[in-house]
């Protein structure tokens, strides 16, 4: 990288990757481990993980059954493998845009395709609208997909959009994918933990797509799962689960300890992102032009700057800006959307480094703004 090259210190808020630590307890079972022989595990997963989520999931009054709970590597396993399962060529998901980048990937590579529900950062990037997802469903709608607490806009759904959605799911028996992998997050204390499994009725509609990468600091486990009572379902996961044999039988072993981590570790950790977005937001609001809403929930925020093009702006900022030998480094938004030419002048941000750190990359991001729109008209790229 050119930045590099040129050696200098690089705020990366661009990934999110937390570097807060994961619990103890991962390391001491994957050490307290000793077998013959590394075997494959089951090809749904372990008993014992299974059995650890349907307790993590009981705490929020959901009752599963073992065969409810397909273990897969990571949370983007878990969407690929629903993808495949859903999907044939040509039938399409719902998606509210902004939204993780690779949803494109896994509906594409099961030759869907991706109808996007538009959001604006002038109304906070919501999106629960009866009226408008309703518009979206055609003959050949087979989902809709969405993240809450969301990524990469950080909205947070009410019980009451909640239930909109599951409604709309259910009345035109299309299935609802829910991505709750930040569902710790949630800084609205009043919402609650917030999951679609706590709609029963829409039990033969949903899958939820669950992580312990974000909730337990633990992205390099890789351990996700898939969460339906939808049989037919169930049976067509099964068949990817089986051809990839299992999921890593170590990760499975340490993650089994980390669904018995103390409640305290996710009020610590909220807690703390909660300090870091309140950093982000306030020096946010000391910048001229800049238009975000607050964020509800995860660690990510969508902005909009007053810059031309967010993606020149970053390569600039890393080719020909620096500070006292420092720049930083963001998403540009145009990726988390499908509709072209939109996102141009967003940004995310990722709000997991210490508040020192984020304080500093956002002076850089102020500085570099101002640097940035005073370079002479014909310099510019």
């Amino acid at each position: 990288m050119a930045a590099q090259e040129r050696g200098l210190k690089i705020y990366h808020l661009n990934i999110g990757q937390p570097d807060l630590a994961t619990p103890a307890s991962f390391y001491e079972a994957v050490n307290r481990f000793h077998a013959p022989t590394v075997a494959y595990a089951p090809s749904p997963g372990t008993p014992e993980l299974i059995d650890a989520i349907r307790r993590y999931y009981a705490r929020l009054g959901v009752r599963l059954e073992p065969d409810d709970v397909l273990i897969t590597t990571g949370g983007s396993e878990a969407l690929l493998f629903t993808c495949l399962s859903i999907l044939d060529p040509g039938t399409e998901v719902i998606i509210p845009e902004p939204y993780y980048p690779n949803y494109t990937t896994f509906v594409h590579a099961a030759g869907g395709v991706v109808r996007a529900m538009p959001t604006y950062p002038e109304s906070g990037y919501h999106y629960a609208s009866r009226e408008e997802l309703e518009r979206l469903v055609t003959k050949n709608t087979r989902a809709i997909l969405i993240t809450n607490p969301g990524n990469p806009t950080g909205v947070v759904l009410t019980r009451e959009e909640m239930r909109m959605i599951a409604d709309v799911a259910r009345e035109r028996n299309i299935f609802l994918i829910a991505d709750e992998v930040y569902r710790e997050f949630c800084y609205d204390e009043a919402a609650g933990v917030p999951t679609m499994a706590a709609f029963p009725d829409i039990a033969n509609n949903l899958v939820i797509v669950d992580s312990v990468s974000k909730r337990f600091s633990a992205c390099g486990a890789r351990v996700g799962c898939i969460v339906t009572k939808n049989r037919e379902l169930q049976q067509a996961v099964l068949k990817f689960c089986q051809s990839r044999l299992s999921v890593a039988t170590l990760d499975q072993v340490g993650a089994t300890a980390l669904y018995g981590t103390d409640p305290a570790f996710f009020a610590a950790s909220k807690e703390e992102y909660r300090r870091r977005r309140d950093t982000v937001t306030a020096k946010l609001r000391q910048i001229p032009g800049v238009r975000f809403t607050e964020p509800q929930g995860a660690f990510y925020l969508m902005a909009a700057l007053p810059v031309d093009d967010t993606d020149k702006f970053q390569h600039w900022l890393l080719t020909e800006f620096e500070d006292h030998g420092e720049t930083v480094m963001f998403a540009p938004g145009a990726p988390f959307y499908e509709t072209p030419g939109k996102g141009v002048n967003e940004i995310r941000i990722a709000y997991v480094k210490s508040q020192p750190e984020l304080e500093r990359a956002m002076d850089l991001l102020a500085l570099g703004i101002k640097a940035y729109n005073s370079r002479p008209r014909g310099n510019n790229p």
